[in-house]
Order: C-alpha cells, then structure tokens, then sequence
C-alpha cells in the first residue's frame, strides 16, 4: 500500500464515526480515481458504501480504462466488519438515471446519509468558438444536472431526527474555475463552475431539512491523466508541476480526507461551502 493511502487507525470509537451511516459515491470505476478513493476512505472510517460507475466513460482515455471488479475487491476489503457495499452501473445522462441510482443505492440498508457527487464528464470538449450545442448539453446533462437532480431524490428521502449529529451530508465536486482559465474545456468548465455558484442556495435550502451541501475543488490530482507516459497535457506538466508550492501534484486520497472529515460529525458545522483541497495551487 503506498504511504499516502489511509490506514485504519487503532481505537475504533475515534477511526469508526460514519459506522451505521450509508454513502453514496458516484463515478467510481477506476481504483486510481478520486471516486475510489473517496469510497474507500468512507469505508475505513466505517459506512456502508454504495458506488456508482459508468464504465464506457473511461474506455478512451490514454491513462486507463475502468476496472469495476478491482474496485468491488478494494472496496471489500477497506470495509469494516459487519460493513457493506454494492455498485450501480448507470449512465447519468439519460432521463430518471440520477433518481434511479439514489433509489438503489438506498436499498442496501433502507437508508442514505451521505451523498458524494463525484461523478464528471471529462473529455469531448472545445473552446467557446467550437462548441456545438451536444457538446455543451452532453456536459451540462451529466455534470451538473444530474448532481441536481441527485440531490433533491436524496433530500425527498432523507428523514432527520432534529440532532445536528445526525445530519445528512451531501458533497458535490467541482475544479478550478474561480482560480484561472481552462482554455479548451468550455463546456466542462461551465458545468463544473454552475455547481459551485449555486451551492450557498442549495445549501441553504437542504439545511433546515438537515442535510450539510458542501463542494470540495480537489485541484491537479494524478489519477493517471499527471503521468508522462498517459497524460492528455505532456507539454504542461512541468509547467503544472512548478505550480505546485509542495512540489507534487495531488493524490486521490487528498481530497478523500477532506471528504471523510465533512463526512464526519467533525464537519457538522461546516455547511454551504466551497473548500479547495489544492496543495496551494490556486495561490501560484
């Protein structure tokens, strides 16, 4: 296991706190994705853990295609026990898709408490001068209206108790937008950009129902696409890495911590924010 993936710490009652808690986390294919290692960072803190993926995504990407049964087996075995986990295969851009999978997903234990939108169109994409109306639709119907869409079938069966203990969680993604130009990725860089301004009014509309909306930016994280010999960009590497202030791109499960915390009843007091987990990017 490399030193920067998690390791279950000693005393249960400290490292178990999602224990009898059930997440969601969608777009998880791949074992050196975010969604992976969010899912799997849920499971050692002690969730029940459902993961969506949708594997023809990533069949033309240079850094790998997805492999859904080394996910199941990572999952298994990040899980504590009494623990769960299944995965939905689903294509988030047909109509009822997004509703579909929050139904499963909540069929594992009869609950859902945490919801990890993770899930992104990457790829096919254009400058605004070359930007057909499919191209733009495909982005916006998978990025950002599918996280809505999501979102309220969580809210509709999410039931609290009035504890702020027991809050529900629901944690989009988006990228660096608000921090610099993405030049060539209009349509992913609009729909990414479209979640992050409006999350203080969803946020402020789930929280009297109890649930916490938080967006996390997890910045230039390697899951493949940073590597010299895959990447999309080789000729903006060693630019992207001199932007790094610690010297290294990051790992998947950088943003995972920062998920697991707001996951955590540590974050419950942290609602209708959009958090950078960067390594300090943005301020080069």
């Amino acid at each position: 296991m490399p030193d920067h993936e998690a390791v279950r710490p000693a005393s249960e009652e400290a490292s178990l706190p999602l224990r009898g808690r059930t997440a969601l986390v969608t777009g998880v294919s791949r074992p050196r994705g975010i969604g992976f290692a969010v899912a799997r960072r849920l499971a050692l803190l002690g969730a029940d853990v459902v993961v969506h993926h949708h594997a023809p995504h990533d069949a033309d990407f240079p850094w790998g295609g997805a492999d859904v049964d080394a996910v199941r087996r990572g999952l298994g075995q990040a899980l504590v026990p009494g623990a769960r986990s299944t995965d939905i295969a689903a294509d988030l851009v047909e109509d009822g898709a997004a509703e579909h999978v929050v139904d499963e997903a909540r069929r594992l234990t009869g609950r859902l408490d945490v919801l990890v939108c993770n899930h992104a169109r990457a790829g096919h994409d254009a400058s605004l001068l070359d930007a057909s109306a499919d191209v733009l639709d495909g982005h916006w119907r998978v990025n950002t209206r599918a996280t809505l869409l999501m979102t309220r079938r969580f809210a509709e069966q999410f039931v609290w108790d009035g504890d702020e203990h027991s809050t529900g969680r629901a944690i989009w993604m988006t990228s660096g937008q608000l921090h610099g130009p993405m030049p060539g990725e209009v349509a992913y860089a609009a729909r990414k950009a479209a979640l992050a301004g409006v999350t203080q009014t969803v946020a402020a509309e789930l929280v009297r129902r109890g649930i916490l909306l938080n967006t996390v930016n997890p910045g230039p994280v390697n899951t493949g696409y940073l590597d010299p010999e895959t990447s999309d960009r080789p000729d903006a590497l060693d630019t992207l890495r001199e932007a790094m202030p610690l010297g290294r791109f990051g790992h998947p499960d950088d943003p995972a911590r920062l998920i697991g915390w707001l996951a955590s009843d540590e974050g419950r007091w942290v609602v209708g924010e959009t958090l950078s987990s960067d390594g300090g990017f943005r301020l080069g």
